[in-house]
């Protein structure tokens, strides 16, 4: 388990982070998110020991994180540092080899990466060479080659197709999946809201909201429903604690977006329209990731 525990840090007069705080789980993909400039980036650098924490500290598993330590971490930084003019897999083993690994097993991971990010067929290919979308897989392999313990990796879908999307995401589910704590940054936040487990949302270098996907889409609900009825439905805008959010009527029956001033108001709702025929649909609207990240940034 990753614990990030009232890391500050200021450049000169700027404040860039203020007690941020939060927890990556042990088999949790824990979605950081914020806008440009919020402070994610600089928080993964301290994560990673790049930069020096004014305050606050980074514990693994309770304890102090360690320059030893840091070598079980897999980082993706958000700038591209490959070597341009070296070889797709020449680079991958060189990096495995870098962190320890033996001749055989560097050349077994890099084999192995490449088939599973679909670049078996670039592999003998200068990095440079390469498109930008095959620069982000190979950015991808290079943090994943050494069996690491740990994922810290800013914005791994950017310049990805959406296929390479689903195989990038796949792939960074199956090290969850094996246990890693997984934290990754991204401004797609569908993504996001399909992948992670746990979601951060950092504003102004502050944490302003955390938790359990669904459990912040709980937290950030609004009393709003939606119902389609096979007849008319227009008699939902004359029932006591009821303000219609939207109305359509059409030969197929009715459907009614709308707020409850409380539980039984929806429910009564619900039970006439039944009373009055078939309903094929009653649901409490939830909200998206993006509608909560407005919400909480704004």
């Amino acid at each position: 388990m990753l614990d990030i525990r009232g890391i500050t840090k200021r450049y000169g007069t700027r404040q860039v982070l203020t007690d941020v705080s939060f927890t990556v789980g042990n088999g949790r993909m824990t979605g950081f998110v914020g806008a440009n400039g919020a402070g994610k980036t600089t928080t993964m650098r301290i994560i990673l020991g790049v930069l020096t924490a004014d305050a606050g500290t980074v514990l693994i598993d309770g304890a102090p994180v360690t320059a030893s330590d840091r070598r079980r971490f897999g980082y993706m930084p958000e700038e591209r540092g490959l070597y341009p003019k070296m070889k797709v897999a020449e680079q991958l083993i060189y990096l495995a080899r870098l962190h320890g690994l033996t001749p055989h097993a560097a050349l077994r991971n890099t084999t192995d990466l490449l088939e599973r990010l679909g670049l078996t067929d670039r592999s003998n290919a200068l990095v440079e060479s390469l498109s930008l979308g095959n620069q982000q897989r190979a950015q991808i392999a290079a943090a994943l080659v050494h069996d690491p313990e740990f994922l810290v990796l800013d914005e791994p879908f950017s310049g990805l197709d959406p296929i390479a999307v689903e195989v990038v995401m796949g792939v960074l589910a199956e090290y969850a999946a094996g246990g890693a704590p997984v934290l990754f940054s991204s401004h797609q936040l569908d993504i996001v809201e399909r992948l992670c487990d746990d979601l951060v949302i950092i504003g102004d270098g502050e944490i302003r909201a955390q938790g359990a996907r669904e459990t912040l889409r709980d937290e950030y609900s609004s009393p709003r429903f939606e119902i389609r009825t096979h007849g008319d439905a227009s008699w939902i805008r004359d029932l006591p604690g009821i303000r219609i959010v939207d109305l359509t009527l059409d030969a197929a029956g009715g459907h009614v977006v709308f707020e409850a001033e409380t539980d039984a108001a929806s429910q009564l709702v619900l039970q006439q329209a039944i009373a009055r025929g078939p309903v094929s649909a009653f649901n409490h609207q939830r909200p998206s990731l993006a509608s909560i990240f407005k919400e909480v940034v704004q």
